[in-house]
């Protein structure tokens, strides 16, 4: 089953066509530096009871006319069945497209990571008929940008170390990097969709649970669809409680989440509260709170 994590760690590739380009110099590999990237269909099936989609699919074009392929997959276990499938879309693609293809592996984990740097070979015996060789990214090779002014020139690439340094002990420091370059872009609707792309990325790791902290804790996050969210939460959960003990249960939480700390009268007043009006006004006032005196001095 794909999770939205796994599909964060390529569709990242997705927002700028740059990326792929920058991910090669970063890594001081020499390929090809690509002019125009533009992302294409991931469909390769052939039988249609046997359905095969690849995570993403990029044609690059040089100044000098020369074209290529990417395939960038996110890998996030170690599946000796995997190699097989990579043989075949490499295989297709190259029939298809006639074009070269270079295989992206894109992993948090350095033991995947080491895992899918290896050869796969493919024959009888010593004789290999076929050798897959990708190219991995991930923990081992992304550099873990924790410096604000480095993270300012590149936002894009600070989210994608982001991505693959999820289980990085020094998450908490990459995390205010990043940040403090989402706040440097003009584009507020590019830094609320990055921030969310980096919610989606982390969220079943340690990281995903700071990462929120950190979002609600900055109210600038909260003009974002992540503001929806998270009253959306409150609101259902008070709503599946059906009764005011529920919706004030709701409140309290999204306060917990912001890190809003109240005083037992201040709990105690939600908690007792019956009115269903009130208790969304403080539920609204709670999403972009600071502290405490915000949601309840208004009334």
């Amino acid at each position: 089953m794909v999770s939205s994590s796994h599909e964060a760690l390529h569709r990242i590739f997705h927002h700028d066509s740059e990326l792929i380009g920058r991910t090669f110099q970063t890594l001081g590999l020499e390929l090809p530096t690509p002019d125009t990237v533009s992302v294409i269909s991931g469909d390769v099936t052939e039988i249609r009871p046997l359905e095969r989609r690849i995570d993403t699919l990029l044609r690059c074009e040089t100044v000098d006319g020369e074209a290529y392929l990417v395939l960038v997959e996110a890998q996030r276990g170690c599946d000796p069945d995997k190699p097989f499938s990579w043989m075949y879309y490499l295989a297709y693609l190259a029939d298809r497209y006639k074009l070269p293809v270079l295989l992206l592996v894109v992993c948090q984990d350095k033991r995947v990571a080491k895992w899918a740097s290896q050869p796969f070979k493919h024959g009888v015996g010593a004789w290999a008929a076929l050798t897959l060789r990708a190219l991995v990214v991930g923990p081992h090779n992304v550099p873990a940008v924790v410096d604000e002014e480095v993270a300012s020139r590149d936002v894009l690439l600070t989210v994608f170390s982001v991505l693959t340094h999820a289980n990085n002990a020094e998450i908490d420091a990459i995390l205010r990097a990043l940040v403090s370059a989402l706040k440097t872009l003009d584009d507020e609707e590019k830094a609320f969709d990055l921030a969310e792309l980096t919610l989606v990325g982390l969220e079943d790791t340690p990281a995903g649970a700071i990462w929120r902290q950190m979002m609600a804790m900055d109210t600038s996050f909260y003009r974002s669809s992540f503001s929806r969210q998270l009253r959306a939460e409150g609101r259902a959960e008070g709503l599946a409680e059906g009764s005011a003990e529920g919706r004030s249960d709701a409140v309290l939480r999204v306060l917990d989440k912001r890190g809003v700390v109240l005083s037992e009268e201040q709990r105690a007043r939600v908690a007792g509260c019956i009115d269903l009006d009130q208790l969304d006004a403080w539920l609204d006032r709670a999403v972009t709170a600071t502290r405490a005196s915000e949601v309840f001095d208004a009334d």
